[in-house]
């Protein structure tokens, strides 16, 4: 199995190759910077594993939802690539990348199957919110990725103590109140071995597809705010902060 994994949905990229059993892997400053840095930082891991991009099986990429330009560029890449060397791509879910982070990270070691939420910060006061569970070896979404406003998300969750992955906790603070128990995983800990797994699993699943088939996941048609809309947003910041902070 040789396979290329990348995510620039966050402002983290990941990048990940697999060669047989073994893994190349590769965690660093995303955002603004993954348009210039990604076809280097792939390249180098790709040279490092003793492969070219002819070689792949396939090119994984994290399809999102998450930042419009990252999930451009994700796309963009992979789909070059997989066009350029005649082969098929895997799409990711990103979510999913964040939820496979956690479970890395021992957020289902006391229970396997349970289900596991995912909140990313998805800026204009929302956020990209799913639940996924474990079972027989592979995730399925028991809630799909989705936009949220906070008042929404809050009543979706319950009131039952959550399994929470995901940087909006950390985000929102108290706007984004969990139920009492709930526990957090919000710091990323290994998201490209996290996709690589996810990669192999999709190989392995015979969900490889056509490069034209490589689209991006965009949750909010809208990607910015008016010039009154921010206004507004600022006031009702300052008026729930009590005021305007320095």
């Amino acid at each position: 199995m040789k396979l290329l994994a990348l995510d620039t949905a966050t402002e983290q990229l990941a990048v990940a190759v697999a060669h047989g059993e073994a893994s190349w892997t590769l965690n660093a400053a995303g955002g603004a910077l993954a348009s210039a840095t990604l076809v280097p930082d792939l390249l180098g891991l790709l040279a490092q594993a003793g492969l070219t991009v002819g070689e792949l099986d396939a090119v994984a990429f994290g399809q999102g939802p998450g930042a419009f330009t990252g999930l451009r560029t994700a796309v963009s890449v992979a789909q070059g690539l997989a066009f350029g060397a005649g082969k098929p791509v895997l799409a990711l879910d990103s979510l999913l990348i964040v939820a496979e982070d956690a479970r890395a990270q021992g957020a289902l070691d006391e229970a396997p199957e349970a289900l596991l939420w995912v909140a990313m910060d998805a800026r204009m006061d929302e956020v990209y919110a799913a639940a996924y569970r474990r079972q027989a070896g592979r995730w399925q979404a028991v809630v799909a990725p989705h936009l949220s406003d906070l008042p929404t998300l809050v009543a979706r969750f319950g009131s039952a103590p959550l399994r929470l992955a995901g940087n909006a906790p950390a985000a929102f603070g108290e706007r984004l109140p969990l139920p009492p128990g709930s526990r957090v995983w919000d710091t990323p800990q290994d998201r490209a071995s996290a996709a690589l797994r996810l990669a192999r699993e999709a190989w392995a699943d015979g969900q490889g597809q056509p490069p034209e088939a490589a689209l991006p996941v965009y949750l909010r048609d809208k990607v910015a705010l008016t010039t009154a809309e921010r206004e507004a947003l600022k006031a009702q910041a300052a008026s729930a902060g009590g005021g305007a902070q320095p």
